[in-house]
Order: structure tokens, then C-alpha cells, then sequence
């Protein structure tokens, strides 16, 4: 009984090593494993995506305006599609590591707010090939908007939980902008 419980406390603490030692994913925070029983992990990262919208290769555009969208103060019935950059750091020659694609809609009336519906695209090491899908609320002017994680796929099938964005940086000029987000 004793040699099974020292077995299986051993190959935690393997299992801990490996998979909080992953020095080339520097974006990964943390990460623990929640059940043995289910194999199930937390892990918490944070990126940048660039939304640009200006320029001869925007990575945000136009789909759609309502009617009204040009006259209303919050461009309501405005529809963008996004295939922006996915970085490790805000700035613009920091690692790529996927890409934030999908689109926003603003969907609110009186006040800024964007209907969000985007995939994470994982493109670098051991994720690539792996997806994160948001769909929520996102109030763009608030320092920190919270929006669902709806799933996963590859190495995030099944994942649940939740990012924060904030904007890090936006030119008020031409609107691209810089988000942080964090998948929490």
C-alpha cells in the first residue's frame, strides 16, 4: 500500500515537472493538473492580439453597416471580420504563436458594445493545431472586459473558463489597436 502511494506521488510530481517546465511557451502562466482522475489541466495564458484596421494589409474589415450605422453613436449594425496577429508580447515583432480570428458586431444601441465571436489559432509548438473559441459581450471602452470560453480543440478540447481582455495600446487616429488577453 505504502510503495503504491509513494508510485503515484511520484509520477505527480513527473507529471507537475513536465508540464510546468515548458520553457519555450513563455506565454503559458501556470498550470497544474486539477484531476488525476480525469487528466483534467488548468493552464492560464496571456497574448496580444493586433487588430489592424488601417493601412495597405488590414487584418479587420467591414462586412456590413445597417442603415443607420454611419449616423448612430455607437456605429450599432457594424460587422467586422478579423484575422489578426497573435503574438507573445504587445509589440508588433514579438513571437507569432496564431492567429485571433472570427468577427465583432456592435450590438449595442446606447452605449459601445461588441458581440465577439473569435477562435484562437494556435500555430507554435506543442499547441499548434489547437483552438480556443470566445463568444460574449465585450464593452471595448471598460479597462477589462471578461468574455466565455466556449471550447476547445486539440490540446483544448473541452475547455472551459474564461478570458479578460484590455486594451494595451489604440491609435485613435485609424482605431488599430493592441488587446491583451488572458485565458484564465
Amino acid at each position: 500500500m505504502a510503495t503504491s502511494i509513494f508510485r503515484s506521488l511520484l509520477l505527480l510530481f513527473f507529471l507537475s515537472c513536465v508540464t510546468s517546465s515548458d520553457q519555450g511557451n513563455t506565454y503559458l502562466i501556470s498550470s497544474r493538473i486539477v484531476s488525476r482522475a480525469t487528466a483534467e489541466k488548468q493552464s492560464h495564458f496571456r497574448f496580444y492580439f493586433h487588430d489592424i484596421v488601417s493601412g495597405p494589409n488590414p487584418t479587420s474589415i467591414t462586412l456590413a453597416e445597417a442603415p443607420g450605422t454611419n449616423t448612430s453613436a455607437t456605429l450599432f449594425g457594424l460587422v467586422v471580420m478579423i484575422d489578426d496577429l497573435l503574438t507573445t508580447g504587445p509589440e508588433n515583432n514579438s513571437r507569432s504563436v496564431g492567429r485571433a480570428q472570427g468577427f465583432y458586431a456592435s450590438a449595442e444601441i446606447e452605449k459601445m458594445g461588441l458581440l465577439m465571436a473569435m477562435n484562437f489559432v494556435f500555430t507554435d509548438g506543442k499547441y499548434n493545431g489547437s483552438t480556443i473559441a470566445i463568444l460574449g459581450h465585450n464593452e471595448f471602452l471598460s479597462p477589462v472586459r471578461e468574455m466565455p470560453i466556449v471550447r476547445g480543440s486539440g490540446l483544448f478540447r473541452f475547455a472551459r473558463g474564461y478570458v479578460q481582455a484590455r486594451t494595451h495600446w489604440m491609435d485613435q487616429n485609424t482605431h488599430d489597436a493592441i488587446v491583451g488577453i488572458m485565458f484564465l
